[in-house]
């Protein structure tokens, strides 16, 4: 590839294939999650890093080496392995006197950070420890959020966000009711949020509407927010602008409620109903006659005696 005046032209095929993968699009890729740990990690770090990323396989990478760098003094190692692997999403995992068992969430903007929160793990249970049938890889999950914090508080609300692009994986139309057996539940109280999963259980239930059990299969974590940076409010807007060709026209006369009903308005023209049609009867049947004047007096029928 050869750069002219800041433009990448490649060379060969290949090179062409790459630069048009990486080049903005309409419908972008599902987002990828880089998973890093620092310079020091602990064994919790370490097996709770492996459990969220068995969780995002297949749109996860899982760097195994050490990097040393503190994100929130300075970013830009996190920015150039963005750029490298071509991922939006990151998890940071690290452990110190001061801050033991770190996770560090963040999302990127054009290879930029753009949000991070810093959540401590004050109780962790791995996927090992709960000896139960897991969920297939790549299942989708459903994600349910309970709280007033995270509805209320701007941090927390950020949070939700980035929970959601984190964890919601791909986009799809339909899902087939046994393909929602994975569920993930966010709990704000009292300053701590509470991650659990489960695997739903269809059970007969003598109708057509299965009976659903919830199994928990893990990982469990109990975070603390530490710290957290956020972006502001004109390049967070900037971050969900969508293009004009994505933007749904709007139809006229069309509305629909809630619920998701469409109504219709049809205009019409103002009817005459001199020409209405209406049900034949002998009673409404016109006599043929003459035609009376306007100064003249319709004559009487006759009538038999």
């Amino acid at each position: 590839m050869t750069h002219l005046d800041g433009v990448v032209k490649p060379k060969t095929k290949r090179s062409k294939r790459f630069l048009e993968s990486r080049a903005p699009k309409l419908v972008e890729d599902v987002k990828s999650t880089m998973i890093m740990k620092g310079g020091n990690t602990s064994q919790t770090v370490t097996t709770a890093l492996k459990d969220i990323y068995s969780l995002k396989k297949p749109n996860a990478v899982l760097y195994k080496k050490k990097n040393i760098t503190r994100p929130f003094e300075d970013s830009t190692s996190l920015e150039f392995f963005s750029k490298k692997t071509d991922c939006s999403l990151f998890l940071f995992g690290s452990h110190n006197k001061k801050r033991p068992n770190n996770f560090i969430f963040g999302r990127m903007f054009d290879f930029h950070v753009l949000d991070m929160f810093e959540l401590g793990i004050e109780k962790f249970v791995s996927l090992s420890e709960i000896k139960t049938t897991k969920c297939p890889l790549g299942t989708k999950p459903m994600l349910v959020f309970a709280g007033e914090l995270f509805d209320t508080d701007n941090e927390y609300k950020r949070l939700k966000s980035l929970l959601i692009d984190f964890f919601r994986g791909p986009t799809v139309s339909a899902v087939r009711l046994a393909g929602l057996e994975h569920v993930l539940h966010f709990t704000a109280l009292e300053g701590k949020i509470y991650l659990r999963s489960y695997r739903c259980l269809l059970k007969k239930s003598g109708c057509r509407t299965p009976r659903i059990e919830l199994e928990e299969i893990g990982p469990s974590f109990d975070f603390v927010m530490r710290r957290t940076h956020l972006a502001s409010d004109d390049l967070y807007k900037l971050a969900h602008r969508q293009p004009k060709a994505l933007k749904p026209t709007k139809k006229k006369n069309i509305s629909s409620n809630v619920f998701g009903t469409t109504f219709g308005r049809v205009h019409m023209q103002k009817q005459d109903l001199s020409k209405l049609q209406t049900r034949k009867m002998k009673g409404l049947r016109k006599r043929k006659g003459e035609v009376v004047d306007e100064g003249q007096e319709p004559k009487a029928a006759k009538v038999e005696n």
